[in-house]
């Protein structure tokens, strides 16, 4: 398999306290990895460095192979799809207006092929076609979130970061857009780093599950190998949660 991401001998500090220590740790394109562990481990900073928007103090990060400080960093991000919590979908715009806002700098004057695409993920997300003319105040909040989704997607069809995109969704929303992006990584074959604070959730969606703690990999393995022969005791733990909730 080729590498979609890889971090050789990360580090990262914040106000001289070291969040980050000596990371390492290799995607393989096509894998979905869910990121857990305890809060302020470096989950999001984690994410947030494959894009270029957290600087490491150390070490270096590889998208596709090439050293993203070598990328221009405006080309790197619109090519990563990358999706938050609550959606952050811009007010004054469209559900189209928002979908369509990367494909619009990437297609130039090629109306009808970004037109396409925003249908091709409104249809992927499981948006009717009705809500293309709606403001995101007009939406509820599965449906902007799932806006959010087809705008990180229609940005690149290669990795999509995700920090815990259902956190602000209600429990069965959570679990229908939970049920979507599992269909959503089958259809597409994407390569996503998702972060979640939620080990059941973790365990559900990814392929993969990086399972980290003060800065530090505790385990990354497959789900079934983090259930069945957790590498540390923080792990266990996190695994019993997950029998018990």
């Amino acid at each position: 398999m080729d590498t979609a991401i890889e971090f050789k001998h990360v580090s990262k500090l914040y106000d001289e306290k070291e969040i980050i220590n000596d990371f390492n740790i290799t995607v393989e394109k096509g894998e979905f990895v869910t990121v857990i562990g305890s809060s302020g481990c470096g989950k999001t900073t984690v994410l947030k460095m494959v894009n270029g928007l957290v600087q490491p103090n150390g070490g270096a990060i590889y998208v596709n192979g090439e050293d993203i400080r070598e990328k221009d960093i405006i080309k790197l991000r619109r090519n990563i799809g990358y999706a938050i919590q609550g959606s952050v979908l811009f007010p004054n715009m469209t559900v189209e207006k928002n979908i369509s806002y990367v494909p619009r700098l990437l297609n130039k004057k090629d109306k009808q092929k970004t037109k396409a695409a925003v249908s091709k993920w409104m249809q992927i997300v499981g948006l009717d076609d009705d809500l293309r003319e709606r403001y995101p105040s007009e939406l509820s909040g599965g449906q902007q979130q799932r806006v959010g989704i087809a705008r990180a997607l229609a940005a690149s069809q290669d990795i999509l970061l995700m920090d815990e995109p259902f956190g602000a969704v209600d429990e069965i929303t959570r679990g229908q857009l939970q049920a979507e992006l599992k269909q959503i990584y089958q259809k597409t074959g994407i390569t996503i780093l998702f972060v979640t604070h939620d080990i059941a959730e973790a365990l559900n969606l990814g392929t993969k599950v990086l399972v980290m703690d003060q800065g530090n990999i505790e385990q990354y393995d497959t789900p079934d190998k983090i259930r069945t022969a957790p590498a540390t005791e923080f792990v266990e733990k996190l695994v019993e949660r997950a029998i018990h909730s």
